[in-house]
Formats: C-alpha cells, structure tokens, sequence
C-alpha cells in the first residue's frame, strides 16, 4: 500500500485539522474531569490531592514538548519544503530522544516528590493521596512523552483524526476503569486515588501503541537506528534549539501556576478545591482556541516552508476571527451555568460561590489566551521562537506574580484576585505577541532555507 499523500497548503481549511484536534483535546478535558468527577464523590481530600499532582505533571509533559514543539516545526516545515529524504531521520530522532528524557523525567518525579509537594505548600492531609498518585501516573509519563511526538507526527503528515480516534478509545478505558476500582466489582480494595491512577496509565500505554500501529499502517514513515547513523547531532542541535524556548515558555509559565497555587493552598482546602474544579470547567472555554491554534501552527509552518509567507501572515488572522469569538462566548457560557455545572462536584456553597467569581474572571483570561495561543503559534511555526519565551517571562513575573499576590493576599480578595493576576499576563502579552506578527518581525526565520 503507498503512503497516503495528504497535502497541506493555504486552501487548507481549519476545521480540517481543528475539527479532529477539538473533538480530541475535549476528550482529553473529560479524562481529567472523570478523575475529578469520580474522586468528588469519593473524597475531596482525594481531589485536592490529585489536583496538585497534576499541576506538577502538567510542568513534566511541558517538559517533553522541547522535542515534541521542535518535531511539529521540522516536519510541517520540511513537508511543505517537499524535503521528504530527511523525514525518517526526524521521526526517528525525536522519538529516542524523547523516551530517555521522559524516562528520566519520571523517574526523578517519582523519587522527588515528597520535598516537591511541600514546597508546593501542599496541606499536609493531602500529600499521602498525592504521593499515590504521582507514584502511578507520575511514574508512567515517559508514555506520554513518546505519544506527544506521535501526535505531532501524525497531525503534520495530515492525519489529525486518529487522535481523536485514540482519545475516545482511552477515555472508555479510563472511565470504565474509575468505576470498576471506585465503585464497581473492586471497590472492595478500597484503593482510593489509586483506582483513579491505574486507568489512566493503561490508557496512555493503550494511546502510544496505538499511535505507532497507524504510522506504520498508514506508511507515513519508519523508525529505526539506521536513520540516525552517523547521529545526525546537528539535527539534534536544531531540534533543541527551536524546542527549548517554547518548552522554556511552557516551563516558566507552569512554575509561576505553581507559585499562584501556593498562593491559594495557603488559603484553605475550599479554596484550593475551588481551584480544582474551575481548572476543569475552565479548559472546556480555551478548547476550542487552542485547536484552531494548533491547526493554525501546523498550516503556517507547511507555508513558511514552502516560501508562502504571504499566506501565512492571513491565515493567523482569519484564525482569530474565528476563535475569539467562540472562545469569549464560551468562557461567558461557562461563567453563567457554573453556579449548575460546580454542582455536579460539590455540594459545598461556599466552593460553588468561589468559584463563579474565579469564572467571571476567566472570561478575560481567555480573550487574552486565544490571542496569545493564535499568535504564538503562529511564531513558532515561522521559526521566530525566541520572542515568545521572552515576552512570557516578562509579563508572568512582571504582571502575573505580583497583581495575582497583590489582589489575592494582599487585599484579601482571595482565590479570584489571584485569577486576577493570570488575567493581567495573558491579556498584555496577547496583545504583544499579535502586534509582532501584525509588524512581520518574523520574515526571514525559517529553519527549511
């Protein structure tokens, strides 16, 4: 069977490749949200617990995106350069790479967490829960790091759909499982969070297998040691070079989470709950934003690449006039209902009151994130990945840190002044990053010359 040629170019749609991208990050959303859904019922201490666990695994699978970032902007770049002898040599690269240093990351995680969850200012009745659950799935996040670098392959090559195929396949094994351990025929092992944790590292074990079966079904490519003897280093180079300032973006901006939500666990387990179950809400209102900047970033690079800049620099505005509007009426939506939808949580009246405030201001937070996501994408693909990492910093720390402490601590606004400082970042440094697409200080950055 020939490998099944799907060209990407500026006739592309975006619902082509964000329509699969949205219907799988949603499905992703609700693998999180079952973990969360499922322990409310069981306990909130669980909840609180898994939820800083996944605060610092969130920063982990940052962390793997140094490779995973780079291999999207390589290939769509190379593709669109019709530079194919090179592509077996990328894919197998990145995927070694990226299982070492996943290896590692994980191992290191487990083995450190303890003095992280104190530094964190975790309460101390939720660390036990942590623990477990970091011992787990922290344990098994070298999976996904292989799988991030099969998503990106896929999707560049144009097959965004198996993602989607892949998370609806994962979440009935995650969801099946949760009741089976929790509350099914093995609530009897009263496992707790561990009854969360283990289906969800089946379900990533079940996600990269998967992933690889169809790369060599659909004959989009191969991996193998011979592709990278000699060992392509330079490649390497490149590589790291394009994929650890985006991966340094991701990074700070996961530690100064971190530092907002020491923040907030300092102010009780209700508003740390609060937290919780708004993050969950919240990442159905930025979905949508994000997969048509995904797609966005994909299809840029396969113009740059070709030497169509032209048609680059529109397509990142025509993305805007599409996502900004969806994702200001969902944020508005999500705000409106949250008094209904926090129910599905807890009962508790003071969690569900602190957190239609938290949502209120997540409507300005998103605005401000679908321009920073659309444009910094956009950046990243044209091969201008410096500026990003620069400007995130600045506004995090210069904006985010100090109106976050100012407004939540300070003033004792609480748990939504804190969200008042994320709002300042993300809004400012929008507007920064869509002024520097806006000017084309990214002309003449491409990493396919």
């Amino acid at each position: 069977m020939a490998k099944e040629n799907r060209v990407i170019n500026e006739k592309t749609p975006l619902l082509f490749l964000a329509g699969p991208m949205f219907m799988e990050l949603l499905l992703n959303i609700f693998i999180n949200n079952v973990d969360t859904l499922m322990l409310s019922h069981y306990s909130e201490i669980a909840v609180g617990a898994v939820g800083n666990a996944n605060q610092i695994m969130f920063l982990l699978i940052l962390m793997f995106n140094i490779i995973a970032t780079a291999t999207s902007v390589i290939v769509a770049q190379y593709l669109g350069a019709e530079k194919y002898s090179k592509m077996n040599t990328i894919y197998t690269l990145a995927m070694i790479v990226n299982f070492f240093f996943g290896v590692v990351l994980s191992v290191a995680f487990v083995v450190f967490k303890e003095p992280i969850l104190v530094l964190m200012n975790v309460p101390v009745e939720m660390i036990p829960d942590a623990k477990i659950y970091i011992n787990i799935v922290g344990g098994s996040l070298f999976l996904q790091a292989c799988y991030n670098v099969m998503l990106q392959i896929l999707r560049c090559n144009g097959h965004a759909k198996i993602g989607m195929h892949i998370s609806i396949v994962i979440n009935i094994i995650n969801m099946i499982g949760n009741y089976v351990f929790l509350y099914g025929p093995l609530k009897f092992l009263n496992l707790g969070v561990a009854g969360a944790a283990i289906p969800t590292a089946v379900a990533r074990t079940v996600a990269l297998i998967a992933s690889i079966v169809y790369f060599y079904r659909k004959k989009i490519g191969q991996f193998a040691l011979r592709y990278i003897i000699p060992f392509p280093g330079k490649m390497l180079f490149e590589m790291i070079k394009i994929g650890l300032p985006s991966a340094g973006e991701n990074l700070f901006y996961n530690m100064y989470q971190l530092v907002l939500l020491s923040f907030i666990n300092g102010m009780g387990n209700d508003a740390v709950n609060a937290k919780v179950y708004c993050a969950s809400l919240m990442s159905f209102a930025m979905v949508f934003s994000n997969s048509a900047a995904m797609a966005t970033q994909i299809i840029v690079g396969h113009l740059v690449g070709a030497g169509n800049e032209d048609a680059a620099y529109r397509r990142a505005f025509s993305t805007l006039k599409i996502s900004l509007p969806i994702t200001i009426g969902l944020s508005t939506l999500n705000c409106i209902l949250s008094p209904y939808s926090l129910r599905l949580f807890t009962s508790n009246e003071n969690i569900i009151h602190l957190g239609f405030y938290i949502l209120l201001v997540d409507i300005v937070i998103e605005i401000g994130r679908c321009l920073n996501m659309t444009f910094v994408s956009s950046l990243k693909a044209s091969g201008d990945y410096m500026f990003p990492l620069y400007i995130g910093i600045l506004t995090m720390w210069g904006f985010g840190v100090p109106v976050g402490y100012g407004m939540g601590v300070a003033l004792g606004i609480g748990v939504s002044g804190v969200y008042i400082g994320t709002a300042a970042d993300e809004f400012i440094r929008g507007l920064i990053v869509m002024r520097r697409w806006y000017k084309k200080k990214w002309l003449g950055k491409s990493v396919v010359k």
